[in-house]
């Protein structure tokens, strides 16, 4: 029976974008509904903000992580492109090459070769791109998922502050929003840290941390301000 191993690097692209969104939808609309609050704003003028916080930032960041990834895959579009005519021109460079790469991993020369010559007769493109470029499948750029996967987890972590700001009493709205948006945080920072095979504890601390000192910020600037939007 063939022994098979589950690894986390399959998840890097799609929970690095997941996080972020999650992330950047909690704080981000958090301390805007904070900053509006503290400038004494009407629950109303509050949940329009933050309802144009939530459009406006799931948009930009679905196309802001789309272009980044994008930028990622044309380059490696370009190097594979690159490899492909060096394979062209000069194989046996090219065999040299990838042997050298694993002689420097520890194989003896003899070995290296012959490893280098057979994978190169079963796929020279791929023997290169992953041993040479450091690509894989695992970790190849997908822009369309990490920008939907960014836009629709945004959205999602900007619902909670503003289901909050929504149904909390208005004396007892700033305070709820922030300790309903802190607690948010840190579990996300668990579970994303977990999901990634990290300390659970110290990845709620880091999100929890970063959150606080903004939405700790924008109410401060808020209330300096006193101004109404």
């Amino acid at each position: 029976m063939r022994h098979r191993e589950r690894h986390r690097t399959d998840r890097i692209g799609w929970l690095r974008a997941a996080v972020l969104g999650a992330n950047d939808g909690i704080v981000s609309t958090a301390s805007l509904v904070l900053g509006v609050a503290a400038a004494h704003a009407s629950r109303g003028d509050i949940l329009v903000a933050g309802i144009a916080g939530l459009v406006a930032g799931s948009l930009s960041m679905a196309a802001g992580e789309y272009v980044s990834v994008s930028s990622q895959a044309d380059t490696e579009r370009a190097d594979l492109t690159k490899e492909e005519t060096e394979l062209l021109a000069d194989p046996a460079g090219e065999e040299d090459e990838l042997a050298a790469i694993y002689v420097g991993r520890g194989l003896e020369p003899t070995l290296a070769r012959s490893v280098a010559r057979q994978l190169m007769a079963h796929g020279a493109l791929a023997a290169h791109a992953r041993d040479e470029l450091g690509m894989s499948d695992e970790l190849t750029a997908r822009p369309l998922q990490a920008g939907l996967a960014s836009a629709a987890t945004f959205a999602v972590g900007a619902g909670l502050p503003l289901l909050t700001a929504m149904l909390a009493p208005p004396t007892l709205l700033a305070p709820l929003v922030a300790a309903a948006s802190l607690v948010c945080l840190a579990g996300l920072g668990a579970l994303a840290a977990r999901t990634g095979g990290a300390s659970a504890l110290v990845g709620a601390g880091r999100v929890a941390f970063w959150g606080a000192l903004a939405m700790g910020v924008t109410a401060g600037v808020g209330s300096l301000f006193g101004t109404a939007v």
